[in-house]
């Protein structure tokens, strides 16, 4: 028998044979258990019952001993591992409770441990995503071997990934995403055997994506997509079997998909969008069987979509949209019948749609917009029973709306815009309750609109714009909407506006502009107290205005009123709304004075009141509108002096007081409106001389007209320091004297009128004067020179050879000189008659026989070129101007005037007017040449050149006419014309830039715009962006001419660089689509008073630095409500500061702002690494990661 010593001294010799502090291993640890029991239970009779329990007892306990200072030894390891590291970051606010007292980690937040039967706790799980961690990923953190799950997402870790990662040798899961860290993709990672779910999302890191992450054996998630990745998708993840995952979008992936992905059976999801990927879409792909998830948005695809993809039966979600796709869309996709989303929107597919898309009875959302789809809407869409979104704008489909779209009960968007639909609007859309949104604006459509169209509950927006719409809008409309926007704008639609329009007070938006509707407007206007924009120009609404409706809409910030058959006196209510940004009320029969009241709108941006018979003096106070950007008082019968207050208005970029009874001189402190772009005081009975603080203006740069006055004395020398002025007009005045030599810096003026003056002396001897028409300079008895037909000569002394002889006016000789030179003018006349008719008959003839131009740039006659506009000639450009008059002028530049011109086959082209320098033939053989590679450019986003030739001493360029005219003329010559909301901006800004993109980049050899600048961006019917004006534009490696040579961009728009180095880089082109970008961004014109650096570069920055908060600075005109199109917006806004760095060499390439334009449009966490990635660049004293904005 044991006695108690034997017992323990057994037990104690079992415990130091195997060792405690944790030198043994599992099977140790059994061997030691039973070694010890069979100790314990040696002895057979000697052992009574209690000696036996107290035997096992003893030794229980030291087992259990034994077991947690074993554990203890390796949590205690594990915790110091874990603190180390945290106390290694430089911000661990959130690991405050880690105690450095407590024995184990297992209960801190975050950590997980687990244990098994054959082995001790350890730290297995370690979650600390979205805790605000700043730092690094020490190795300290990858001793922990046992981990199994790692997440550390969504805080602000930097650095590179260690490649000791690899010790964690279990780990199965790893989520390191919307983190900052960089460098690239450590191969350690294939040396994680376990490895399941890999994500490394939404950082920095660069490189490419290793071929060895394909050893990773049970690998299924692999997400690596907004990052910096480059080079090409490895073959070898084809052989990874059992990936289920494959999301690797928003990074700078190139070549091609490969085709080896195809055998990767398991795949569900498959997102490699937004790169620049190129080839063709692998057909191999349906052998993914698996798929679910297709995105391949955003890419520079060749060729059209497999038909193979309608083998993949289990897709949910195909989106291949703005992939440079074309072709028809294939009528296999119809096999997909678990398809809820298909986008194929932003490509150049073309044909119809196939008729079998209407099998797809789970389709949700099907985007078909921006594409050159054709034909029929097929009838067959109306079986799409679970559609909720269908979108099919900006294509060419014609042909009526299908009845059986009013089938689709679950549909809340539906737009048809920018077709060439026609017919009536379907009664049938009228049973679709849960429509929330329907646009069919910019079709043909006819007839009258549905009246079951007022009872649809859901119905929220409807835009109808620019059809062919008549009869009377139904009357109970508003009854029973929830309608917070109309626009049925530019239609036929009479009758008067309905009573109940507004009875849901949801209304904040209503436009009925351009249409024939009679009437008043309604007093039930009066409760529609939402509403923010009224739009009622060009209407046939009579009666007065009522002004005691309108003055309780405390909202209302645009009013339009204009050119309609209001009578009476602008009421002082309209004082009232405070809120009003934009007052229109020009072509009405207004009478009595304008009301001192509205000086309080001192919000008002806008205020036209042209062509009405307004009398009385201008009210001192509107000079408390100090947000004044236009005041247009034109046309009336307003009489007194002009206010000096009224100069004041320090924003004014338009100033029309025209065609009034105004008297007095020009105030001399007009020279205070540093902003001004255009002057316009003719038609009036001012008088004195003409200020030169005039000259001061320097930021006019469209208009300034005098004509029409009573001014005395001399053309002041200073306006010759309006270096970017269009027009000056002071004719129809008493000046004397001679047109000033400092007239000769005028290098942007396009037209001078100064007839019927009392002008003396000769005309400067500039070759811009030279073309202009000679009606410009008449009605001066004493001008002489170039174009008039009166030469100058040297008086009093006639040059005869090397020696002068004195003339007496009175002698036979001073006579006979006279008699000569008159003789010898009108021989001259004659001969010169005589050659012009000749010309014209030979002209006449070459005409006549002028030949189609073939596929290449031909050379038609001596100067006639096209490229492949064939079929007419220069006597059909003329007629189809009338010899270039000005009644067909649409625009005008630093490089020449531009008509248009509709010829008798009723196509309509562009036509610039260029001046010629005939007396250089070198120069228009390279002009020839520089137009002839420009008319060789293909692009989507680039006007077509179709063709130039030489007339008259004057070059005319042949574009694409573009039906909207231009960027700047919808930003900003009127308030109320600016239709773009930010979707159309963005859109416009990314179309641009593609543009820009190709000319740098894909040209042979590369093309320098050299004028970039929002007038050069025009807009076709569907407002698609397209550069334009060419005149200043050459390839990168052409030698200068004096097509050429003369000063690169317009004012505000020009790089800084450039007027030190007078040298055009690729760089001076991004800085002024930068410029352009402020403008979409805050709506304001390039050119700032030069208190705030007299450029909106300037100004902007300046704003940013003083101020965090951006409302002040975003254009008032946006309508930000929701906080993705803020996100859009403020990365637009940073892409536009990017361009516009100082430093050339910081900022991007027009490819890499397409690139960030084209990632702005992805979610949040997307936009979040777009913002991470433009700290690529630096701004200069401007730290514009901390902006903010109030929503």
């Amino acid at each position: 028998m044991l006695d108690h010593d034997q017992v323990r001294k057994r037990s104690h010799l079992c415990m130091i044979n195997v060792g405690v502090c944790g030198e043994g291993n599992s099977s140790t640890r059994v061997s030691f258990h039973k070694a010890c029991l069979a100790a314990i239970m040696s002895s057979r009779n000697e052992t009574l019952c209690a000696s036996r329990l107290a035997v096992y007892l003893v030794a229980l306990a030291a087992v259990m001993a034994f077991f947690s200072v074993h554990s203890s030894c390796s949590l205690s390891t594990e915790r110091t591992h874990l603190l180390n590291w945290s106390r290694g970051l430089d911000s661990n606010t959130a690991l405050q409770g880690w105690n450095s007292m407590d024995r184990s980690p297992c209960s801190w937040m975050g950590v997980t441990c687990t244990s098994s039967s054959s082995s001790s706790p350890t730290v297995t799980q370690l979650d600390l995503s979205n805790l605000s961690l700043q730092g690094t990923l020490s190795d300290e953190l990858f001793l922990l071997s046992g981990l199994r799950v790692l997440n550390l997402s969504m805080n602000a870790l930097y650095g590179s990934i260690p490649n000791t990662i690899s010790n964690c040798e279990s780990l199965t899961s790893l989520d390191l995403s919307a983190n900052e860290l960089w460098g690239e993709i450590p191969l350690g990672l294939s040396r994680l055997p376990n490895l399941r779910y890999l994500d490394l999302s939404h950082n920095r890191l660069s490189g490419s994506i290793p071929a060895e992450i394909a050893r990773i054996q049970r690998l299924q998630h692999l997400r690596l997509f907004g990052n910096f990745l480059n080079g090409t998708i490895p073959e070898e993840l084809g052989s990874s079997e059992t990936l289920q995952e494959l999301s690797l979008f928003s990074n700078n992936l190139t070549g091609t998909i490969p085709a080896s992905l195809g055998n990767l059976r398991l795949l569900t999801i498959l997102r490699v969008g937004a790169n620049e990927l190129t080839g063709r879409i692998p057909p191999e792909l349906c052998g993914c069987e698996s798929l679910e998830t297709l995105g391949m948005t955003q890419n520079n695809f060749e060729g059209g979509i497999p038909i193979e993809l309608g083998e993949l039966k289990n897709l949910s979600s195909l989106a291949l949209w703005r992939s440079g796709l074309q072709g028809p869309i294939p009528p296999h996709l119809g096999n997909l019948t678990n398809l809820r989303t298909l986008a194929l929107y932003d490509n150049q597919l073309s044909g119809g749609i196939p008729a079998e898309l209407g099998n797809l009875a789970k389709l949700e959302f099907l985007y078909l917009y921006r594409n050159n789809l054709n034909g029929n809407i097929p009838w067959q869409l109306g079986n799409l029973s679970s559609i909720v979104e269908l979108d099919l704008s900006v294509n060419e489909f014609t042909a009526s709306i299908p009845p059986e779209l009013g089938h689709l009960r679950s549909m809340q968007l539906l737009q048809l815009f920018q077709n060439d639909l026609s017919g009536v609007i379907p009664t049938q859309l009228g049973g679709l309750t849960l429509l929330k949104k329907m646009d069919l604006s910019y079709n043909q459509l006819s007839g009258k609109i549905p009246w079951q169209l007022q009872s649809l509950p859901s119905l929220e927006r409807l835009q109808l714009v620019s059809n062919n719409l008549s009869g009377e809008f139904p009357r109970l409309f508003g009854c029973c909407t929830n309608l917070i926007s109309l626009d049925v704008s530019s239609n036929r639609i009479n009758g008067s506006i309905p009573e109940h329009i507004c009875d849901q007070g949801q209304l904040t938006r209503l436009n009925m502009g351009s249409n024939m509707l009679i009437g008043r407007i309604p007093d039930g206007i009066k409760n529609c107290y939402s509403l923010t924009y009224m739009d009622l120009h060009k209407n046939r609404l009579s009666g007065m205005i009522p002004s005691k409706l309108l003055s309780g809409l405390s909202n209302l910030d645009f009013l339009d009123l204009s050119y309609n058959a209001f009578k009476g006196s602008i009421s002082p209510e309209l004082g009232k709304l405070k809120s009003l940004q934009g007052l229109e009320l020009s072509g009405n029969g207004l009478s009595g004075w304008i009301p001192k009241e509205l000086g309080c709108l001192s919000k008002m941006g806008y205020f036209r009141a042209s062509g009405n018979a307004l009398g009385g003096s201008i009210p001192v106070e509107l000079v408390n509108c100090t947000k004044l950007l236009v005041l247009d008082l034109s046309n009336n019968m307003l009489t007194g002096f002009i206010p000096p207050v009224i100069f004041q208005l320090y924003e004014l970029d338009t100033l029309s007081l025209s065609d009034n009874m105004l008297i007095g001189n020009i105030p001399s402190n007009i020279s205070s409106l540093t902003r001004l772009l255009q002057l316009d005081l003719s038609g009036n009975l001012l008088n004195g001389t003409i200020p030169g603080s005039l000259g001061e203006l320097t930021t006019l740069q469209y208009t300034l007209s005098l004509r029409s006055n009573k001014f005395t004395g001399e053309i002041p020398q200073e306006l010759g320091n309006l270096l970017y002025l269009n027009y000056l007009y002071v004719d129809n005045n008493m000046l004397e004297g001679e047109i000033p030599k400092s007239f000769s810096n005028l290098t942007s003026l396009i037209l001078l009128n100064v007839s019927n003056n009392r002008l003396t002396g000769p005309i400067p001897d500039i070759q811009s004067f030279k073309t202009m028409d000679i009606s410009s300079f008449l009605g001066n008895k004493g001008l002489c020179g170039s174009p008039l037909l009166n030469p100058c000569f040297e008086s009093p002394m006639l040059m005869n050879g090397l020696n002068s002889v004195p003339i007496n006016h009175n002698s036979k000789a001073y006579t006979t000189v006279v008699m000569v030179m008159v003789a010898g003018v009108i021989s001259a006349t004659i001969l010169c008659l005589f050659i012009l008719g000749c010309s014209i008959g030979c002209r006449g003839k070459t005409n006549a026989a002028l030949l189609h131009a073939d596929d290449g740039s031909s050379k038609l006659a001596d100067d006639f070129y096209f490229t492949k506009k064939p079929g007419f000639s220069l006597q059909h450009l003329m007629d189809a101007t009338e010899n270039f008059s000005e009644m067909y002028l649409i625009g005008s530049g630093a490089s020449g005037m531009v008509y248009k011109a509709q010829l008798q086959t009723g196509e309509v082209v562009a036509v610039k007017k260029l001046e010629s320098h005939r007396d250089d033939p070198g120069a228009d053989k390279s002009f020839n040449a520089e137009v002839t590679t420009l008319g060789k450019i293909m692009h989507g986003n680039i006007v077509k050149l179709y063709g130039f030739c030489n007339h008259q001493k004057c070059n005319l360029i042949l574009y694409e006419y573009m039906e909207q005219g231009s960027l700047g003329e919808h930003l900003h010559r009127s308030w109320n014309a600016c239709n773009l909301d930010w979707e159309k901006r963005y859109d416009i800004a990314l179309g641009a830039a593609e543009g820009i993109s190709y000319l740098h980049h894909d040209c042979k050899p590369p093309i320098i715009h050299r004028d970039i600048k929002s007038n050069n961006i025009l807009l076709d019917q569907n407002l698609k962006a397209h550069v334009g004006d060419f005149g200043l534009a050459r390839p990168i490696d052409a030698p200068c001419s004096k097509s050429t040579s003369i000063i690169a961009g317009s004012y505000g728009y020009i790089a800084p660089e450039y007027a030190f180095t007078m040298k055009i880089t690729m760089k001076c082109d991004v800085y002024s689509f930068g410029v352009v970008l402020l403008e979409l961004v805050t709506g304001r014109m390039p050119v700032e008073s030069e208190d705030q650096g007299a450029d909106l570069v300037s100004w902007t920055k300046s704003n940013l630095e003083s101020r965090r908060e951006l409302t002040h600075i975003l254009d008032p005109r946006l309508e930000l409500q929701h906080s993705s199109i803020i996100s859009e917006v403020l990365i637009v806004l940073k892409i536009a500061l990017l361009c516009t760095n100082a430093n050339p060499t910081d900022r991007p390439s027009m490819r890499e702002v397409v690139c960030m334009l084209i990632k702005a449009r992805n979610d949040q966490n997307t936009k979040q690494s777009i913002a991470h990635s433009m700290e690529r660049f630096t701004i200069s004293g401007l730290n514009i990661s901390d902006i903010s904005i109030k929503v």
